[in-house]
This record gives C-alpha cells, sequence and structure tokens, in this order.
C-alpha cells in the first residue's frame, strides 16, 4: 500500500499471478434467450480464448478454470455426452493455438472416468504445449476438492505404510506438497460468474487464503470488462494472511 499526493492511502496495482473460475450459468443464459441448454454451454467455451488473451495481457501467470466437477456425472447424460463432446473439440482446436501463444496446458482431476478417446485429446494436447513459457491454462475436469485433498492424504499414507516416511513428519506443508496445483503460484483470486455465491467443491485447499469475487454475469457474458472490474477489486482488499493491517488492526482472516 502506497500513499498519494491527497494523503490517501492506496493499493498498489499488484497481481494477481493466479486467477482461478468458477464457469456458471451457461444454462441460465441459454434459457432466458430460448435456447438449449447446449447453446449456453457452446457459448461458455467461446469465452476462454479472450480470457486467456486479456490474462497474458495482464501478466496473469495462470488462469484455471472450473469446467467439469465430479458432482456433474449427476447430470442428464445427454449433457454430460454433450459437455465430453465440446471438450474434445475444445483440446483438438485450441491446443495448437496454445502453443502459437506460449501457453501450456495442464488438465487436472481424476482421469479414468473419461473415454479413451478424450483420455488420448488431453494427454495430447498437454504434450503439444509443454513447452509454453508465458502462461499456464489448468483446466479442472472430473475435479473436486475433496478428492484432491483425500488423495493426497492416501499418498502420504502410503508412505507411511511402507517405511518410508514417519506418522509425525505430516503436516500441513507435507499435505500442500501433494495436491493439485502444488509447483504452481498459489490461487490468489477466484471468481465465480451466475451470482452464486459457494465454492462448489473447488480448489478447497489451495483458496484457504484466496480473495473471492461474484458476479451476476453469467459466464457466456462474462468478458475481458468484467474480469477488468474482478481485478480492481482484488487489488482493493487488504490480504493480510490473519496477520495485522499496518494500522494495527488485528486481522479477522
Amino acid at each position: 500500500m502506497s500513499v498519494s499526493g491527497t494523503g490517501v492511502a492506496v493499493h498498489e496495482l499488484a497481481g494477481p499471478r493466479h486467477v482461478a473460475i468458477i464457469m456458471d450459468g451457461n444454462g441460465r443464459w441459454a434459457a432466458r434467450k430460448g435456447l438449449s441448454p447446449s447453446a449456453g454451454h457452446k457459448a461458455g467455451v467461446e469465452r476462454i480464448r479472450d480470457l486467456i488473451e486479456a490474462c497474458k495481457d495482464r501478466e496473469i501467470e495462470v488462469l484455471t478454470l472450473f469446467a467439469f466437477s465430479s458432482e456433474n456425472w449427476q447430470r442428464p447424460p445427454k449433457e454430460v455426452e454433450l459437455l465430453m463432446s465440446l471438450f474434445h473439440s475444445y483440446l483438438r482446436r485450441e491446443a495448437r493455438r496454445m502453443q502459437e501463444q506460449g501457453i501450456r496446458l495442464r488438465v487436472i482431476g481424476r482421469r479414468d472416468r473419461f473415454s479413451a478417446r478424450l483420455q488420448r485429446a488431453i494427454a495430447d494436447a498437454e504434450d503439444l504445449t509443454v513447452g509454453g513459457t508465458t502462461g499456464t491454462l489448468v483446466i479442472a475436469a472430473d475435479y473436486g476438492g475433496q478428492w484432491d485433498i483425500a488423495q493426497a492424504a492416501r499418498s502420504l499414507a502410503e508412505e507411511v505404510a511402507s517405511g518410508a516416511r514417519a506418522p509425525e513428519s505430516i503436516d500441513d506443508a507435507a499435505l500442500g506438497e501433494r495436491v493439485q496445483l502444488a509447483d504452481l503460484p498459489a490461487v490468489d483470486l477466484v471468481i465465480r460468474s451466475s451470482g452464486e455465491q459457494r465454492i462448489s467443491n473447488f480448489l478447497l485447499w489451495q483458496a484457504a487464503y484466496s480473495e473471492f469475487y461474484f458476479t451476476e454475469t453469467l459466464w457466456p457474458d462474462f468478458g475481458v470488462a468484467e474480469l477488468d472490474a474482478a481485478l480492481t477489486a482484488f487489488r482493493q482488499r487488504d490480504r493480510r494472511y490473519g496477520g495485522r493491517s499496518e494500522d494495527g488492526v488485528e486481522a479477522q482472516a
């Protein structure tokens, strides 16, 4: 934080390095326009390309998108089939573009419940973009935060069972090294579109000290202006991580 010439405190226009977005509202967007749910999902996919470019221009290093949750398998089979088809088409269509932009793609979540065809498309897209150095796009697909923590705990338990690790060596740092995205910058900002104000089992561990921004804008209408509004709000926050602010007032979180 700095002080302007008028004596008013202002926040530095710094960060965030890592933005995560819960892309919500495709179905409602389509319903309001009298369109099928598939039209909403297709429109939502089109938003991603513009946001990747916008994040690159704003020096955001990592963009993580919640594309398909573990709970989304409970949706009608035809809708799930459509989402899987859109995911496959997106990977095939956009991987080469991301490679040219220097964007590295990573997909997190379970893969064993995807078709062999989709698993190959994921692996091919990741391999094609592995050399990207200008930014990272993370797509969370068949992902759940509880699953993420559970698989991290399981891997530590297996080491204890094999004698490779002592139980007392397990702490928050050890677990944090095993969850998804452990090698990337911490999640600074979580955005959710469509007006819902919940995290929906997304990045439960990684978002422990993230700032949250909720907007009424439905995902297919979420553009660069909405991203900039979220970034402006983020830069006005006083991130204390449980410490004290400069004026000595004890932080609540």
